[in-house]
């Protein structure tokens, strides 16, 4: 669609440190223009880091980077992260199909944490963390082999999309919704906030 003065580009409210197309909707849906920026990053928690400490501490450590190569403290830049825990035990992306398995099979009939981490880096830095608790039901081998053939599972923290598919096996979601999908609407709109960046397109 070509721009005209009566339609001119938005402006940028922040540069977005993450790839993730549900980030980019959930950040479109409460209004704000962002525009991506491509980091590398290690994902590696450290043996005596705590789930916690590692999904935030990654949240920044992308915010900083995407900082770096931007280069201008004026606008912000987002990180974001989200891992799942079981038993103190983190999961992350799947490496292949036999881990994706796995992490389904361990989550049947369980009920586990999902934190999400975001950060905002710019003339000052900050991070919170959104904690939040989802049941499965006991799931089949055979419901798990057809669920990660679908390809939904293969990019997601823990194996699972609750925003997809997945949703037939979930029973119960304590917390936030957006914060398992991978960014917590509510704390993401206090720290926008806590930036002078306002929500629902009241920025001028």
């Amino acid at each position: 669609m070509s721009l005209t003065a009566n339609n001119p580009e938005p402006a940028i409210h922040l540069y977005l440190a993450s790839s993730s197309p549900r980030r980019r909707e959930l950040l479109a849906q409460i209004g704000v223009s962002y525009q991506v920026v491509s980091i590398d990053v290690p994902e590696q928690r450290s043996p005596d880091e705590s789930p916690e400490d590692y999904v935030q501490r990654l949240a920044l450590e992308k915010a900083r980077a995407g900082h770096a190569s931007v280069g201008d403290s004026s606008i912000p830049v987002m990180g974001a992260d989200t891992v799942v825990v079981l038993d103190n035990q983190v999961m992350e992306k799947p490496k292949d199909k036999s881990d994706g398995l796995a992490m389904l099979a361990k989550l049947s009939g369980q009920t586990h944490e999902v934190l999400s981490a975001v950060a905002l880096v710019g003339e000052q830095e900050k991070v919170i963390i959104n904690r939040s608790r989802v049941s499965f039901r006991e799931t089949t081998e055979q419901e798990r082999e057809a669920y990660w053939n679908t390809g939904e599972p293969q990019d997601k923290a823990g194996g699972y999309a609750v925003q997809g598919l997945a949703a037939i096996f979930i029973s119960k979601i304590e917390g936030s919704f957006s914060g398992v999908m991978g960014l917590p609407l509510f704390e993401t709109a206090e720290l926008l906030n806590e930036f002078k960046i306002k929500v629902l397109g009241t920025n001028k």
